[in-house]
């Protein structure tokens, strides 16, 4: 998802008090039962907002059990929600008991551990959430999955959790003048004697359910190019649809830049969708979703089409194996787009994107003093802030400058191999860097993920004969360890740098400076460092 989110979740909370984010981090079904495949066949409709939905739930059992439970939100007194019609498994019916958010099922026998038993779910409803059915800015009836964090059983059986994975397949039946968008590729399309159509999409890759997901409206598709070998296409709705070609076409270039950096993109298509997220972008797994007015004709979104795209690799592939590392999703995709922009543009362009992302980390922070790494946090939307985007992005950074560049790219390259399909905490990115790298980064990621704040900094200098005196304060209550470079600079416009090594609350530094009398003196003039500072001349 974009940083947008970050910066009107305030606005978002007040509008959408989701309950269902408050869960645990972590679910026991979880080491019971293991998601293999999801198939839902979904029908909808012009004449009402309800869904008829039958899914095949094909589960890998992990301990012998006599029943199971599955997320699926019930229909509740104002009538939304879903209403379970039948549960079967191999022509049998089964005995079931639906509460609020979940679904338990009783297989009728003791399910071995090691077997793999398909189920049958026919249920109807109107979904609460998950599935937005609404009309968009031209006033067009549309349906939009919107899954995040764990919205996908308002409408969708399943585990609604990062760490299951599955393969999806969406078979919709709707009105045939829609377009039918999903995950991995189109299997079928069936125009039927009704006026209905039959859409079937096939994701093979095992994703989570907070990117699984259908965009149902009236597109304009566009096929936009292949890069190595991977189809590319816009989805506009026909309105924008010539604007909107041109503004996601950037895709191709950005998807190129992530392939040759990070590996192989994990799926087997890209398409950019146009759509009524929430959010300024949604990483859908290969079908991204993009906030409705992204399309402008005038190619204003590249760093939201290079934010979602790193999500393909960072929070769709390589997942957080709960929402409390979220940074691993979030933070990656900040910095990814700094990186492409970096590349494609210059580094100045990256230390602007920088300096603006530390002056977001920074207001945050004076308001909220909570880590990155946030594990009393409950309500997932709550971790839609800038310490998962911004301060991720800068804890990239600063480890780039400490392992080098080198090491930072082979350590994303092997952290999204070892991971990709799978899922990570912090502490298994830390292993991959420390391995990569050779040195021992405990320090780094204990002060920069599991503290809050950052360095706030009173520097003060002054210059005696052939001395710059430097005198460094950490102002906040535990001191950081940091490099920090200086540049001083004399009346002619000549420079000197050093870079020293800070560590404890308050140090002087005698820096060498023969035959050269500062005029000013900057700390961190390359934008490295995450922090705060007042820096004055002494008399």
């Amino acid at each position: 998802m974009t940083n947008y989110r970050a910066l009107i979740i305030g606005i978002l909370l007040l509008m959408h008090p989701f309950k269902d984010g408050i869960s645990q981090s972590d679910i026991p079904r979880l080491s019971q039962i293991d998601i293999q495949h999801y198939t839902f066949a979904i029908e909808l409709s012009d004449s009402t907002d309800i869904i008829t939905g039958n899914a095949v739930v094909t589960i890998l059992f992990l301990k012998d059990t006599d029943e199971f439970m599955l997320d699926l939100y019930r229909k509740d007194s104002d009538g939304y929600g879903m209403e379970v019609l039948e549960v079967s498994a191999a022509d049998y019916t089964l005995k079931y008991d639906h509460f609020r958010d979940i679904l338990t099922i009783q297989a009728g026998q003791t399910i071995v551990a090691g077997k793999t038993v398909s189920f049958n779910i026919r249920y109807k409803g109107i979904p609460k959430d998950g599935l937005v059915i609404d009309i968009n800015k031209y006033g067009d009836r549309t349906f939009f999955g919107d899954n995040w964090p764990n919205r996908a059983h308002h409408w969708l059986p399943c585990i609604d959790h990062p760490s299951d994975k599955a393969g999806v397949e969406f078979i919709v039946t709707a009105p045939d003048h829609y377009q039918v968008v999903s995950n991995g590729i189109q299997i079928e399309e069936l125009n039927l004697s009704d006026e209905m159509k039959v859409t079937h999409w096939k994701e093979t890759v095992p994703i989570p359910m907070k990117v699984a997901v259908i965009g149902v409206a009236r597109f304009g598709v566009q096929y936009a190019g292949d890069v190595y070998g991977i189809p590319v296409s816009s989805w506009i709705y026909h309105q924008d649809r010539l604007e909107g070609y041109h503004d996601y076409s950037q895709a191709l270039e950005i998807l190129q830049f992530f392939i040759d950096q990070i590996g192989p993109y994990p799926y087997q298509k890209l398409a950019n969708v146009q759509s009524k997220t929430r959010y300024g972008g949604m990483e859908n797994a290969s079908s991204i979703f993009y906030f409705e007015n992204s399309v402008t004709g005038k190619a204003e979104q590249e760093k939201l089409i290079a934010h979602e795209i790193a999500h393909q690799w960072f929070g769709n592939a390589a997942s957080e194996q709960n929402w409390h590392h979220i940074w691993l999703s979030e933070g990656f995709a900040t910095y990814g787009a700094d990186l492409y922009l970096e590349h494609k543009y210059n580094r100045a362009r990256m230390v602007e994107e920088l300096e603006t992302e530390r002056l977001q980390v920074i207001r945050y922070a004076s308001n909220t003093p909570r880590p990155v790494v946030d594990t009393n946090v409950y309500n997932w939307n709550k971790l839609l802030n800038p310490n998962s985007y911004q301060k991720g992005a800068w804890i990239l950074h600063m480890l780039r400058r400490e392992v080098g560049e080198h090491a930072f790219w082979k350590g994303l390259q092997q952290y999204y191999s070892k991971y990709a399909g799978g899922n990570a905490v912090s502490g298994d990115f830390q292993k991959i860097m420390e391995m990569v790298s050779g040195k021992k980064l405990h320090w780094f990621f204990q002060q920069w993920l599991y503290r809050a704040g950052h360095p706030d900094l009173k520097v003060n200098w002054k210059h005696r004969t052939k001395k710059l005196i430097i005198d460094i304060q950490q102002t906040q209550n535990v001191p950081f360890q940091f490099p920090l470079d200086i540049l001083a600079v004399d009346k002619s416009g000549q420079e000197k740098r050093w870079t020293i090594d800070v560590s404890a609350s308050h140090t002087s530094y005698q820096l060498k400076c023969k035959n050269f009398i500062p005029e000013q003196v900057i700390i961190d003039p390359d934008v490295w460092l995450l922090y705060r500072a007042e820096v004055k001349q002494m008399k």
